[in-house]
């Protein structure tokens, strides 16, 4: 199994990264490989809306995604990080699914299913500082959408509230345990 994570926030070594951290490890125990991406430093322009991937399904801008899509169509497995930014996913996790506008338009318009047969899935890491009962809401939606225009079945999430400054899940130990599970549930094809 060839896992992709893709970290959306701006800050390295955060909360989300740590997490998702714990989970790469228990896949690369369960035997798999785990590339990662770091949006933020990364030059990725937001989609232009310009219609040109309609006719052959690629993006016609020419940065830094190019790579991006390479790395996530040879994904079995993406994990997609992100802090939660006014309720929904961070900036650079929604300029990486606006670009996925043109794996939209291989999908939908030119009708070009890929790996379906593989079952290729995709999942949602995200945490807050606040504990508001609908903080993931918009986030989680947004996945879901991004996934399918990728045409990855989505395959869950974890979600974890109250962690606001740098490392502060490893105060959590429980957040830990999960985000271990986690990773083994991924591996195991429980999730």
């Amino acid at each position: 199994m060839k896992m992709l994570v893709v970290l959306g926030s701006p800050r390295k070594g955060g909360n989300g990264e740590t997490l998702a951290g714990k989970v790469a490890e228990m896949v690369a125990q369960g035997g798999g490989t785990v590339d990662y991406i770091r949006l933020n430093d990364l030059n990725i322009r937001p989609c232009q809306g310009c219609g040109g991937c309609e006719k052959t399904g690629n993006c016609v801008i020419k940065d830094d995604m190019t790579a991006i899509y390479q790395a996530a169509d040879a994904a079995d497995r993406i994990l997609l990080v992100s802090p939660v930014y006014f309720y929904g996913l961070s900036a650079q996790c929604k300029i990486f699914g606006d670009r996925m506008q043109a794996r939209w338009s291989r999908k939908y318009l030119l009708h070009e299913r890929f790996r379906q047969s593989e079952g290729r899935r995709g999942y949602l890491l995200s945490t807050a500082a606040t504990v508001g009962p609908k903080i993931f809401d918009c986030s989680l939606l947004t996945a879901r959408y991004i996934y399918d225009a990728m045409d990855v079945e989505y395959g869950g999430e974890l979600l974890v509230k109250g962690v606001d400054k740098r490392k502060a899940v490893l105060e959590v130990p429980d957040e830990m345990v999960r985000a271990e599970q986690f990773g083994r549930d991924i591996v195991e094809g429980c999730i």
